[in-house]
C-alpha cells in the first residue's frame, strides 16, 4: 500500500457536518478498495461488506427495512453498534440494486455512521435505469495514480515538496525528468507501480497488463444488451490502445465492419465505465466551453501504461531521446493529459481540446483548461523548438495573454509575439510540473497581470 492523495477529500469529507454516503467511482483495479481500507484504518470501527459474497449481498436482498439490514451488518460482522466511529464500506455495490436504492436511508436515519460504496461499471447501472438515490449520496472519483502519486511511492518527498514550491530547483531537472520518464513509460496503475517499485524490470509487469486487458473484457461485457454489442466491445478494447490520443471517427473504428451505431453504443459504454474518454473539440477561448459534437473527437484511454505495453511501444522509450519523440509524440500528449484530468477540480469543467472554428483550418491545440474565468491553452506536441501558430491564433481570439507549452525542457517564462502582433506569455512547463499546472498558472498571471 502507498498513499493516495485522495485520502485528503475523504478525511474533508469525514468531517462534513451534514456528511451524506460517498460513493467512489472509478475503472477497475485503479485502488479504490484499497484506499478505503486504508482510510478506514482512522475509525474506532470499520464494517467491510463485499457484494461480490452472497452473503454479505444477503444482508440487503432479504429486507427492505433498513433498521433490519444495520442489524443484520452489525450481527453478520461481529461488530458494536454503540461504538462512537463506525466506518461501513460497502464495495462491488453494483450487484445489489437494493443496496445502492439503502444509501439514502443511511442518510435519512442513520447519519452517525460513516458510509462509503464503491464499485466498477456504476455509470453502466445508470444508464439501465437502476439510479442512484439523487440528493441522498456524494461522489468523488479515483483515477490512476498520478506523478505525484508515484513519487510518493517512490518515497520521493524532497522532489515533492519541491514540485509544490514556485519555482523548482534546475538541479533537480535531469533526476525528476527521469522518474517521469519511467512513470509515463509504466502509467499508473496501482498494481504496476507497486510491482516496477519493487524489481525495477519492466518485462516483469506483462502479467499484470494482460490481467488487466482480460479483467475489463470480462468485467464490461457482463453490461452488454446482446451478443452483438459484447463483441463490438471486445474489438474496440483491442483497438483503442493503438488509436489513443488519435481523433477518431465511429464509421469503420478499427478497421471493421461494424455500424456508427454500434461503435458509438459501446464507445459510451466503455466511458461510462471510466475505461476510456471520449473527448469532443471546443470553439470556445472564453467560458462558458461548449462543444461541438460534429467534429471529430479525441479517444483516449485510462492509463497511458496499457498503451505503451499493448501498442508494443515500450522498446521506444529506450532508444528515443526526448519523451515527445515516443510514438509519434502521442505518448507525451496523453500522459499530460492524464496527469491534468487527475487534477481537474471539477466533472464539469474537465479539459479537453480546441480547434478553430473556421472551415478548412488546421488549428489544433492539445488541451484547453479553465482556470477562474480564463480557458488557458496547453500545447504538448512542440519541442525546445518548433511553431507556435496554433497557439497564436488561439491568443489573437483570447482575452488574455497566456499560454502554456509541456516539454522535455526546465520552468521558463517567453515573451512572444503572435503574428497579428498581440503580445503574450508563454509558460514554458516540464511535463513533470503539470500536476501543479494551476498554481504556475497564477505565478504566471502574478508575474504578467492580464489588461482587461
Amino acid at each position: 500500500m502507498f498513499n493516495r492523495l485522495l485520502l485528503n477529500k475523504l478525511n474533508d469529507w469525514s468531517k462534513k457536518s451534514n456528511r451524506k454516503p460517498l460513493v467512489i467511482r472509478g475503472a477497475r483495479q485503479v485502488g479504490k478498495t484499497t484506499l478505503v481500507l486504508m482510510f478506514g484504518e482512522k475509525f474506532d470501527q470499520f464494517i467491510e461488506l463485499n457484494l461480490e459474497k452472497a452473503e454479505d449481498r444477503n444482508v440487503f436482498e432479504k429486507s427492505d427495512n433498513i433498521s433490519e439490514i444495520v442489524k443484520a451488518i452489525f450481527f453478520l460482522k461481529n461488530k458494536s453498534l454503540s461504538k462512537s466511529r463506525t466506518l461501513i464500506f460497502i464495495d462491488e455495490i453494483q450487484n445489489s440494486v437494493k443496496a445502492i436504492k439503502m444509501l439514502r436511508y443511511f442518510f435519512e436515519e442513520y447519519k452517525q455512521f460513516y458510509i462509503i460504496a464503491a464499485g466498477s461499471l456504476l455509470e453502466t447501472i445508470l444508464n439501465f435505469n437502476e439510479s442512484f438515490p439523487v440528493g441522498r449520496v456524494e461522489f468523488l472519483y479515483l483515477y490512476p495514480c498520478s506523478f505525484t502519486e508515484f513519487l510518493m511511492a517512490n518515497e520521493q518527498t524532497g522532489i515533492i515538496e519541491a514540485a509544490n514550491e514556485i519555482s523548482f530547483p534546475q538541479q533537480l531537472h535531469d533526476k525528476t525528468l527521469k522518474l517521469f520518464s519511467e512513470y509515463a513509460l509504466i502509467g499508473g496503475m496501482p498494481e504496476v507501480i507497486k510491482s516496477y517499485i519493487n524489481d525495477k524490470d519492466v518485462t516483469n509487469l506483462k502479467s499484470i497488463y494482460e490481467s488487466l486487458l482480460i479483467s475489463y473484457m470480462d468485467d464490461v461485457e457482463k453490461y452488454s444488451k446482446n451478443n452483438v454489442q459484447a463483441s463490438v466491445i471486445h474489438h474496440i478494447i483491442r483497438n483503442c490502445f493503438q488509436d489513443a490520443g488519435k481523433r477518431i471517427k465511429y464509421e469503420g473504428f478499427g478497421n471493421t465492419n461494424y455500424k456508427y451505431r454500434e461503435i458509438k453504443e459501446a464507445l459510451v459504454l466503455l466511458e461510462r465505465a471510466m475505461l476510456i474518454r471520449i473527448l469532443y473539440p471546443t470553439f470556445s477561448v472564453k467560458p462558458p466551453v461548449t462543444h461541438s459534437l460534429r467534429k471529430s473527437p479525441k479517444l483516449m484511454v485510462l492509463d497511458t501504461g496499457l498503451i505503451n505495453y499493448f501498442s508494443g511501444i515500450q522498446k521506444e522509450f529506450f532508444v528515443k531521446e526526448l519523451l515527445e519523440d515516443v510514438y509519434e509524440g502521442r505518448i507525451s500528449e496523453h500522459i499530460a493529459g492524464q496527469e491534468l484530468f487527475s487534477i481537474s477540480p471539477s466533472q464539469i469543467h474537465q479539459p479537453t481540446f480546441w480547434v478553430r472554428e473556421k472551415k478548412q483550418s488546421s488549428a489544433e491545440i492539445d488541451y484547453v483548461i479553465q482556470y477562474e474565468d480564463l480557458i488557458i491553452p496547453v500545447e504538448v506536441k512542440y519541442g525546445k523548438a518548433g511553431t507556435l501558430k496554433s497557439l497564436m491564433q488561439f491568443i489573437d481570439m483570447a482575452p488574455h495573454h497566456y499560454a502554456v507549452r509541456v516539454y522535455t525542457g526546465m520552468l521558463s517564462v517567453e515573451e512572444f509575439k503572435t503574428i497579428a502582433g498581440k503580445k503574450f506569455f508563454l509558460l514554458n512547463l516540464p511535463f513533470y510540473l503539470v500536476g501543479n499546472i494551476f498554481g504556475y498558472i497564477a505565478w504566471l498571471i502574478k508575474l504578467h497581470p492580464n489588461k482587461k
